[in-house]
């Protein structure tokens, strides 16, 4: 199979960003966009390509020596220094939209990292352009045709030991780039956002619209301390999906703001309860007695 028809199958967006100098970047479509010599690898709500840019004369070599078992699917190299950017297709692309689980993400964030740290990649790169491999000014090559899966590199690497460990997730790098921002804007902005139904005191559509309104504004307040903020439609479908799970899900809000106050007001007591025994009280003892979240949510709405 040609790299040409390969690439065209694996591409999926269809009015990339694109440019022949960093300075004219603009959205195009997809036909002319790919006569560019730098493309966007992903669309904004899926991720298939991940990407590593190693700025080395030696970069060919680096993206292929001891990758057995997770070779890049392709290579575009510049021939006036020999840097390259290295890009491995999933089969099955991670969503990125506001409906999308955040574990899929993270662990394609992780991967990406690992992919990065086996061919020592530029830790600065973003990921919003890539080498187009169907542009003359690169010397581009096939190197494998079958596709991979998440759990699959995620093994790969594993055992190659380029993986970054569980606590990579809490590192800064990991929260600021690439698909960690996501998580990031998503998690930071949840939490406080709880915080902010407990102030609320009414469930009504004005306080609803109160609360779409400070849940956008606080998930564009994270995403401006990226150094590489994330687009400014992704950051709001970010916000619109944290806002329509509390207002359609969470009982926080669909049980009113009485009943939450009267929840929230029995587990702190409970907890301060429980605090105060905990060094008295055997182990087993302790187990026996203590009560779920859930149970003393049930106890307060049967009042």
């Amino acid at each position: 199979m040609a790299l040409s028809d390969a690439f065209l199958r694996w591409y999926l967006p269809m009015r990339p960003r694109c440019c022949d100098r960093y300075d004219e970047q603009r959205r195009r479509p997809r036909e002319d966009a790919l006569k560019r010599r730098l493309i966007e690898p992903n669309p904004a709500t899926l991720c298939n390509l991940l990407v590593a840019d190693i700025d080395d004369e030696d970069g060919r070599q680096m993206a292929l020596w001891d990758h057995q078992g997770f070779l890049p699917n392709f290579l575009a190299e510049n021939p006036a220094n020999g840097h390259v950017h290295a890009g491995w297709v999933l089969t099955s692309p991670v969503p990125t939209t506001e409906y999308s689980r955040r574990k899929p993400i993270a662990l394609a964030n992780a991967v990406t990292e690992g992919l990065r740290r086996s061919c020592d990649g530029d830790a600065a790169y973003t990921g919003h352009l890539m080498k187009n491999p169907l542009h003359p000014a690169w010397n581009s090559e096939l190197v494998r045709e079958e596709t991979y899966g998440l759990e699959e590199l995620r093994e790969a690497l594993e055992a190659s030991g380029d993986m970054p460990p569980k606590s990579w997730k809490r590192t800064k790098r990991a929260r600021t780039t690439g698909l960690g921002r996501n998580c990031t804007v998503f998690g930071s902005a949840r939490v406080e956002a709880y915080r902010e139904v407990r102030r609320i005191p009414d469930r009504t559509p004005q306080s609803s619209d109160m609360l779409r309104e400070y849940i956008r504004r606080l998930c564009h307040e994270i995403n401006a301390g990226f150094p590489d903020p994330l687009p400014v439609r992704e950051v709001n479908q970010i916000a619109k999906s944290i806002h329509k799970w509390i207002t359609t899900q969470s009982r926080m809000w669909c049980d009113g703001a009485a009943v939450n106050a009267a929840v929230f007001s029995t587990i702190q007591s409970y907890r301060g309860k429980k605090g105060g025994k905990i060094g008295g009280v055997k182990s087993g003892t302790a187990r026996r007695n203590n009560k779920s979240i859930e149970q003393l949510k049930d106890e307060v709405l049967a009042l």
